[in-house]
């Protein structure tokens, strides 16, 4: 088969120039991260009433701008990476820095880790170690200038468990100060209102979790809740300026996930607020000013919207919307209740990565006016994009699937398909928008096919529990359903191969086990091939996975290594690999420490010795993704390659 269209892969998966664009809290400034092309991510603040007037504030030649955030109109803080490392960089710790928007008064204010200094950074002895994370920006109240910011001190235990311990840092002194409060245990999570006061902390012990909350004027914790880590009858979503909680729980049959305020009369989750038909609430609270109440939710469905509660910010919505139709567009605005309206909406689709535009309401020239800041992958064409569609099928058992599917422009029946198995496996996979893998495959003329088995997460508790201890089972089944759907339904031919990374690494594997007749070849990649290793580790082996989720959620969630043995050994792909006949392309990364190199090399020496040499790569420097372009370019030709000898 030759490519539907001729893009390069590099289109694909190279990174938007554009990372971040953030509107300072009066509107008058935008603050922009931008580099690429070979070019060190920088951090740029632009005049808007006059985007001509633009400056680098931050900008390195050994790491990348990341994060960023306003502290004030002329102060903002940001982290750094370093975009030229691997994936298998180590976690975490990307420091903290500030700098005026100015471009004055750069300073270090939390150490990274793994790394010295950054080049042109102010480094003092009040600079904090390395394990300090911020927490969140507080609002400030009127005619109040903030210069502080909330950050957490990391403490870690020997079982891996990992506890916050709130403070003030200020962003010009590098002070720090108590947050005046004390959590009643190691606390796990914080929730604060919009000046950082907090509300509410989830502690734990073992694998019990405790929900305390303190209301606004009180000293004292009072316990709201309390069960394991797979089991909290509700858990805190936000809190807002007037001290109310908002929290989830399931309801129904199928365990959906809808939000509530909480009743402290009745100690329980009040009336729904919001309730999704077929799906999980997922979404979060758009804070108003100080003191007020919030101005409205962001939520995904199929796809994300935003509710607002505000008429103005409702009013705008409608008005950006027939601006840019049949799109997400994701706005935030400054002073919106006003004819000076400032707007920044990051606009997408499912044929298309996204667009960021500024609309300002009264510009010096006095008509509204609609600025493009910047577009990702311009290169690429709306109309030859595929389009991307939600269905819901049965499977053989009478479960109900939800199963996204990728077309390609070029209309033709019975196409060849690529089923893509999407990672975790305990999260949702897919929603409409843009999306590099299921876009490349579509441009070479595949349709896409992409379940939410059972075990992914968005589609209710019913759903996700569903998976428990179904890894190579009814899990395996929904995937290869959905293939057999498509077919029947004549959007697939009868070529096909299965396909995914992580999780969909390992069910790719098992569909090549479990339905050898549906697929031609598989691709993996990162893949867990050996549940014994996963769930044990080894001594030999260093890996992520924390000893508290070995010992109380994995057991329960894929199976006990004792008591389960028999099962997850007739599930492993390593010790089944006799029975893999098909074709196979194993990619890994050497310093993938989620999904080890062993790993692989365990399941390449067994398809060997079965007889079937696997196509096989492995990336120095890479983790549990591909984090430099060279390597996604690379592996993407690898597959379309893969795919064209074994689907023509």
């Amino acid at each position: 088969m030759q490519a539907a269209t001729g893009l390069p892969a590099e289109l694909f998966f190279k990174e938007s120039e554009l990372r971040q664009a953030v509107l300072s809290p009066s509107g008058t400034k935008l603050a922009l991260s931008f580099g690429g092309d070979g070019h060190r991510v920088g951090l740029f603040v632009l005049e808007v009433d006059d985007t001509s007037k633009g400056r680098a504030v931050a900008h390195f030649s050994d790491v990348d701008v990341d994060d960023i955030h306003w502290v004030n109109d002329e102060r903002l803080i940001f982290s750094t990476t370093d975009f030229s490392a691997g994936g298998g960089r180590p976690s975490g710790a990307p420091g903290l820095f500030a700098v005026d928007a100015s471009g004055e008064n750069l300073r270090m204010l939390v150490r990274r880790r793994h790394a010295p200094m950054q080049t042109g950074t102010h480094i003092v002895s009040r600079t904090l170690d390395w394990n300090h994370e911020l927490l969140m920006v507080p609002q400030p109240r009127a005619a109040e200038t903030n210069e502080e910011v909330l950050i957490a001190e990391l403490k870690f235990g020997l079982d891996d468990s990992v506890s916050y311990y709130p403070l003030w840092l200020h962003t010009r002194t590098g002070r720090t100060r108590g947050a005046e409060v004390r959590a009643p245990g190691e606390p796990l999570r914080w929730w604060f209102d919009g000046q950082g006061e907090a509300r509410a902390v989830m502690t734990r012990k073992d694998q019990y979790l405790t929900l305390h909350w303190r209301a606004p004027g009180q000293t004292e914790w009072q316990v709201l809740a309390r069960g394991d880590v797979l089991r909290m009858p509700f858990l805190p979503h936000s809190v807002d300026d007037k001290g109310q909680l908002y929290v989830t729980h399931s309801e129904g049959a199928e365990g959906r996930t809808v939000l509530s305020l909480y009743d402290f009369a009745s100690k329980a989750p009040g009336k729904v607020l919001v309730s999704l038909q077929g799906f999980d609430f997922q979404g979060r609270l758009l804070r108003g000013a100080p003191g007020e109440r919030a101005l409205g939710l962001r939520l995904t469905h199929d796809a994300e919207t935003t509710v607002w509660f505000s008429a103005a910010h409702k009013q705008l919505q409608q008005k950006v919307d027939a601006q840019l139709p049949g799109r997400v567009n994701r706005m935030s605005c400054r002073r919106c209740d006003a004819k000076e309206v400032v707007a920044l909406i990051h606009s997408y689709a499912d044929v298309e990565a996204g667009r960021v535009w500024l609309y300002r309401g009264s510009p010096p020239q006095g008509q509204p006016e609609w600025t493009a800041v910047a577009a990702a992958r311009k290169e690429l064409q709306p109309a030859e994009m595929a389009t991307l569609d939600l269905h819901r099928i049965r499977a053989r058992d009478g479960h109900e699937l939800p199963v996204w599917v990728s077309s390609p422009r070029r209309p033709a029946a019975g196409k060849p398909a690529v089923v893509l198995v999407h990672g975790g496996p305990w999260v949702r996979g897919w929603s409409w928008t843009w999306e590099p893998w299921t876009q490349f495959l579509a441009s070479r003329g595949y349709l896409v096919i992409a379940p939410e088995f059972r075990g992914s997460s968005g589609y209710g508790d019913a759903h996700e529990r569903a998976g428990y201890k179904q890894w190579g089972q009814a899990m395996q089944d929904d995937v290869a359903d959905a293939l057999q759907w498509a077919r029947k339904q004549g959007l697939a031919g009868e070529k096909a191969c299965i396909a995914g990374a992580s999780y969909g690494g390992y069910s790719a594997l098992m569909g090549l086990v479990r339905h050898p007749e549906l697929y031609r070849c598989g691709v993996a990649w990162v893949a867990v091939t050996d549940l014994e290793l996963l769930l044990n580790g080894s001594v030999w082996i260093d890996d992520d996975t924390s000893d508290l989720a070995r010992r109380h959620s994995l057991p329960e969630m894929i199976g006990d290594p004792v008591r389960d043995a028999e099962m997850l050994r007739a599930h492993s792909p390593v010790h089944q690999a006799a029975r893999i006949q098909a074709p196979v392309l194993l990619g890994f990364g050497e310093d993938d420490r989620r999904v080890p190199l062993a790993h692989g090399q365990r399941l390449r020496a067994a398809l060997q010795k079965a007889g079937n040499e696997p196509e096989w790569v492995s990336y120095p420097g890479e983790g549990h993704f591909w984090a430099l372009l060279k390597n996604r370019v690379d592996f993407a030709q690898r597959v379309e390659r893969f795919l064209e000898r074994h689907l023509q």
